[in-house]
């Protein structure tokens, strides 16, 4: 594998610290000089989406500009245009702007086949994440490792920030609840950027085939996970804002249960209500969007709840939310819904357990700190950029 940040990247970075204003952070994909010699009198194929931009121009016509042989564009959940509701397939087509044909790694296949990848000699993968476990961007990396060293593929990804990834957390991930949602043994907040998750990936032997991919990661330039990194786009529909991003590893579990998160409201992600009064005095009614939220949970019934766009700071990871309304319901199946889902997107039964037998929050996390731990003595082997501890 090939990491293009050496030592004197390093010294660059922290001599241009210095000072009141930092430099600005360059991606892997606005850094052609690094990527495009590799690309030459190359069959490419892309792995990307909205997310995927240059500047103001997406790679696709960054690359047509520079006469890279563009096949195919792969694309994961929501779409090429991020404009696809959670959950919601992804069809095949052509991008009408530029004749391409697209393959959906969202519909009826979700890992890139062989005769998916005939014909090509190289896959980039270009696609912004937000750091969460469940967040299913990087399931679709893992499947496009596996099936490029499967079929003696090289990928080349093309790194960008975290915007979550400044800190770790939560439960880590118990082989046996292995999904979609969660396909690696890290916890919920996992602090990697994409590229660091596929060094991990491929370092670990986590591909199903125990074989490697041949991979080239093109570091971001001038970023720390000390940073906390805003994103130029939002990376789906209902996470429209730096807020949302940052609340959706703590809100995400609500997914599971009778407590809307604002789907179907212009504030996804950034409150809680549900149809009853008791729960607080904000209000708020769900409507369906083609776009965001299709038959989103209470469709045009007014919810109540609480507000969290109004915190100055959004914490960390945290159950604080998810154990205040669990509290509030008598009968635990008005609140939990799909006990499941939940253990899914927790990656363990033993949260919902612990939850049912009282432990507070901090007992709670008390429990994950020697996983935890052993998580990030692991992680420190795969960083490229300094860690938010040094």
């Amino acid at each position: 594998m090939r990491k293009t940040f050496g030592f004197l990247g390093w010294v660059f970075l922290a001599l241009s610290c210095i000072g009141n204003h930092p430099p600005a952070i360059k991606t892997g994909a606005e850094q052609p000089g690094e990527y495009l010699p590799i690309l030459q009198n190359k069959k490419v194929g892309l792995v990307v989406n909205h997310t995927s931009l240059v500047g103001r121009e997406h790679l696709v016509d960054i690359l047509l500009q520079r006469r890279i042989d563009l096949k195919k564009i792969f694309t994961p959940e929501h779409g090429f245009r991020g404009d696809a509701p959670a959950g919601e397939l992804i069809r095949d087509g052509i991008d009408e702007q530029t004749g391409i044909p697209i393959i959906s790694l969202y519909g009826e296949t979700r890992k890139p086949t062989p005769e998916m990848l005939e014909g090509l000699d190289i896959i980039i993968f270009d696609i912004q994440d937000v750091g969460c476990r469940f967040y299913t961007y990087i399931s679709t990396l893992h499947l496009v490792m596996e099936a490029c060293a499967e079929n003696n593929k090289p990928l080349v990804v093309l790194d960008r920030p975290n915007p979550n990834g400044d800190y770790v957390a939560g439960p880590v991930l118990e082989p046996k609840y292995q999904s979609f949602v969660g396909m690696h043994p890290i916890p919920v907040v996992h602090g990697c950027t994409i590229g660091e998750l596929a060094l991990m990936i491929n370092g670990e032997n986590w591909l199903k085939s125990s074989g490697k991919c041949e991979l080239t990661v093109i570091p971001s330039v001038h970023y720390s996970h000390r940073m906390r990194y805003s994103l130029p786009v939002p990376p789906s529909p209902n996470l429209p804002n730096d807020k949302a991003v940052r609340l959706y590893p703590s809100l995400c579990f609500f997914e599971a249960t009778s407590i809307s998160i604002g789907r179907g409201t212009p504030f996804p992600f950034q409150v809680l209500g549900a149809p009853d009064p008791q729960l607080g005095e904000f209000s708020f009614t769900p409507v369906s969007d083609a776009r965001a939220a299709t038959n989103p949970l209470h469709e045009g019934k007014v919810c109540y709840g609480i507000d969290l766009r109004e915190l100055n700071e959004i914490p960390p990871f945290t159950l604080e939310y998810f154990l205040r309304f669990y509290q509030h319901f008598e009968n635990e199946q008005d609140f939990l819904t799909r006990e499941n889902w939940l253990n899914l997107l927790a990656g363990t039964p033993k949260l919902i357990d612990q939850i049912r037998r009282g432990l507070t929050e901090k007992e709670i996390y008390e429990t994950w700190n020697p996983e935890l731990d052993q998580y990030k003595k692991l992680r420190k082997k795969y960083l490229l950029y300094p860690d938010f501890d040094e």
